[in-house]
C-alpha cells in the first residue's frame, strides 16, 4: 500500500514572525495612504504648516503609552539635543513636500516621488557618511532620477502649484534623506528609536505651530475631524511600522514598503478620478526598480557597489 502524504510541517515561530511581519508593513503603508487621503481631503484652505502642527500635536498623546512602555521619562532622556533639533528640521522638509504634494498632485504621484529618498541617501552618504559608492549603485541612482523625468513629462516640467509641488516633493525627499543620516548618527551615538521618535513629534509640533502664527485658518467641525485623525492615524502607522520590523528582517520586509504606491493610487482613483497615464506608470516602474535594486545590493548582497 501506498503510505498517506505526510501532513505539512506546522509554521515554525520564525515563519509566521515573518508573515506577521509582512502584514504589518502592509497595514502600514495602507494606515500612511489613509492619513494622506485625509490631507488632500482638507484641501488648500488650511496652510500646510497649520496641518503639520495637528499632525505632530495629535500624534503626541498616541505615542505616551509607547514612552511609557519603554521605561517612561527616563527612555526619552536625550544626551544629544542639537542632534534632534536637526533631525526635526530635515523631517519638517520631508513633511512640507509631502503635505503640499497631497494637495496639489494625484497621491501615486507624490507617493512615488517620495521614493527618490534612497537615491538622494546613496548620494549624501558619501560626503556625510564616507560611504563608498561603485558604478552599479551610482547607475542605478542615474536611472532612478530618469524614472522621475518620465514622471513629470519628458516634454516639460508642470508649472505652477502643480511645479512647486513637485519641487517640494523632491526636497523633502532630500529632507528625509538627511533625517535619515542623522537618525544613523544618533543611533550609533546610543539614542533609543523612542527618544527619537517623541522629540520628532514635540519639535515638529513647536515649530509648525510657530510658523502657523501668521497663517493661522480656523478649521471647521470636519476639518477638526480629519486634523484629529491625521494625528492618530500617523501614530499608528509608525507603531505598525516599528512592530514590523520588530517581527522581521529589514531585508524581507523593505521591498513591501512599495505597496504604498499601490494604496494610493487606489485611493486616488476612487475617490478623486486621479487615473495615472502610461508616462506615469513608466516613470513609477523605473523609480521603483532603482530603488529595489538599491535595497538589493546593499541589503541583501551587503555591497555597495
Amino acid at each position: 500500500m501506498t503510505p498517506p502524504p505526510k501532513a505539512p510541517a506546522a509554521p515554525t515561530a520564525q515563519s509566521r514572525a515573518r508573515r506577521r511581519g509582512i502584514v504589518l508593513v502592509l497595514l502600514a503603508s495602507a494606515v500612511f495612504a489613509l492619513a494622506a487621503a485625509f490631507v488632500k481631503i482638507i484641501g488648500a484652505r488650511i496652510p500646510t504648516a497649520e496641518v503639520i502642527l495637528f499632525r505632530n500635536l495629535f500624534a503626541i498623546p498616541a505615542l505616551l503609552p509607547v514612552v511609557f512602555a519603554a521605561g517612561g521619562w527616563a527612555a526619552v532622556a536625550t544626551r544629544s539635543p542639537l542632534s534632534h533639533a536637526a533631525r526635526t528640521v530635515f523631517g519638517m522638509m520631508g513633511m512640507i513636500g509631502a503635505f503640499y504634494g497631497y494637495v496639489h498632485l494625484p497621491l501615486a504621484t507624490v507617493t512615488a516621488l517620495g521614493f527618490t529618498m534612497p537615491l538622494f541617501l546613496t548620494v549624501l552618504a558619501v560626503p556625510l557618511l564616507g560611504e563608498k559608492v561603485g558604478w552599479r549603485r551610482g547607475l542605478a541612482v542615474l536611472v532612478g532620477f530618469a524614472g522621475v523625468l518620465l514622471m513629470v513629462r519628458p516634454d516639460g516640467l508642470p508649472s505652477g502649484q502643480a511645479g512647486l509641488a513637485v519641487v517640494l516633493c523632491l526636497l523633502g525627499s532630500v529632507g528625509w534623506a538627511l533625517a535619515m543620516i542623522t537618525i544613523r548618527r544618533m543611533g550609533e551615538a546610543g539614542e533609543s528609536s523612542v527618544a527619537i521618535v517623541f522629540w520628532f513629534a514635540v519639535g515638529s509640533s513647536v515649530l509648525a505651530g510657530i510658523a502657523a502664527i501668521p497663517v493661522w485658518v480656523w478649521p471647521t467641525p470636519l476639518e477638526w475631524a480629519l486634523l484629529i485623525g491625521i494625528g492618530l492615524v500617523s501614530a499608528l502607522a509608525q507603531v505598525l511600522m516599528t512592530e514590523a520590523y520588530r517581527s522581521g528582517e529589514t531585508s524581507l520586509l523593505a521591498p513591501f514598503e512599495y505597496a504604498a504606491i499601490l494604496w494610493t493610487t487606489t485611493l486616488g482613483a476612487v475617490a478623486w478620478a486621479e487615473l495615472p497615464g502610461g508616462w506615469d506608470f513608466a516613470g513609477i516602474a523605473v523609480l521603483v526598480g532603482a530603488g529595489l535594486y538599491i535595497w538589493h545590493r546593499e541589503v541583501t548582497l551587503g555591497v555597495r557597489r
